[in-house]
């Protein structure tokens, strides 16, 4: 049997706390990071990155994050029943093109099929993305023979829209590479973070064909204006900008892109009448974490919306990480509320 049953480490706490129970690891069993969270046939699925003690010294190129596989969690109660590894969905050793660091990915359902977007570098240590498919929200999922043309960086986030269309957004800056493709069609390995003053680089964002395993247009800049004054946030404006780690979803045709801002470590988020922006900024949802990074996602669940994140308390170490909740909420105007109203 490929699953294993695993206890969250919160379940035998009060659920009645829940600022206390939604601080504990959901995942015990092995480090893991980037939580990618979907409900898909009434289950919870969190799709996450597997942290390993890679032994490497932090270099630039985020070479700590050795991470060479994707497991695929599920749960029918958040803190409240036993989380289901499905084991490995997905390995570097299965994707012919890869060659190492599978940083956060994320999954989308149509077509009948379960497609996890991944990124991992290259033979060239280039960061790619690709797509692989299954039948099974658990996987295992069978990668592509190449990654998906015109796309770069890292950190995909897919969305399907209530219309049916399909988006893929990624980006992630300094280790990311994304300062390298500000052409989008070439690899610039000197390419550099714009000066302070003008403006921040945007994830990037393009509709899916009907496949889902290409794009169905040439990428484009997400726009992240500032509320002030309509114009695109600043480089050196580190606790807005967005840094990595975009996660789109939409909520009473309000749409969401919430992303990390990197060296300040903050989760914050940003909203828009489009998929494709531009979004204005609204505000921080958390604040830093133990470790260097925070990446995340929402989604809603029986009845209440959740903010998956991680952080390295346990460990004490930035790359090895464990997968958390907590719940949030919303006031009427749709702002997100970290607190119950």
């Amino acid at each position: 049997m490929r699953s294993k049953l695993l206890f969250s480490a919160a379940w035998l706490l009060s659920l009645g706390n829940s600022a206390l129970a939604t601080d504990c690891p959901l995942i015990t069993s092995r480090w893991s990071a980037d939580p990618s969270a979907h409900v898909f046939n009434k289950t919870l699925y969190i799709y996450a990155s597997h942290d390993e003690a890679s032994g490497i010294v932090w270099p630039g190129d985020g070479g700590a994050y050795a991470m060479r596989d994707y497991h695929v969690y599920s749960t029918e109660k958040i803190y409240g029943s036993l989380v289901v590894d499905h084991g490995v969905g997905l390995s570097v050793d299965d994707v012919p093109w890869a060659s190492h660091q599978m940083w956060a990915p994320d999954a989308a359902y149509k077509n009948g099929k379960y497609y996890l977007y991944f990124p991992a570098k290259d033979k060239d240590s280039i960061f790619r993305i690709g797509v692989a498919v299954s039948s099974d929200p658990g996987g295992p999922f069978k990668p592509d023979k190449s990654w998906i043309p015109n796309t770069f960086s890292i950190d995909p986030t897919s969305f399907v829209d209530t219309d049916d269309s399909a988006y893929l957004a990624w980006g992630g800056i300094q280790g990311g590479q994304l300062q390298n493709w500000q052409n989008k069609n070439k690899y610039d390995p000197n390419g550099k973070e714009p000066p302070n003053g003008t403006a921040a680089l945007s994830p990037q964002i393009a509709k899916l064909s009907k496949d889902m395993h290409k794009l169905a247009e040439k990428p484009r800049d997400i726009k992240i204006l500032a509320p002030e004054n309509g114009k695109p946030l600043l480089s050196d404006d580190k606790d807005r900008r967005f840094f990595e780690g975009p996660w789109i979803y939409k909520r009473n045709k309000l749409y969401y892109l919430m992303y990390s801002t990197g060296e300040t470590h903050f989760m914050v988020y940003a909203t828009s009448k489009s998929p494709y922006g531009p979004y204005t900024y609204q505000g921080k949802i958390l604040d830093p974490v133990d470790g260097w990074t925070t990446h995340g996602s929402i989604v809603e669940y029986d009845g209440q919306s959740w903010l998956f994140y991680h952080d390295a308390k346990t460990s004490g170490v930035d790359h090895l990480r464990q997968v958390k909740a907590k719940k949030i909420w919303y006031d009427s105007k749709g702002k997100i509320l970290t607190k119950r109203p």
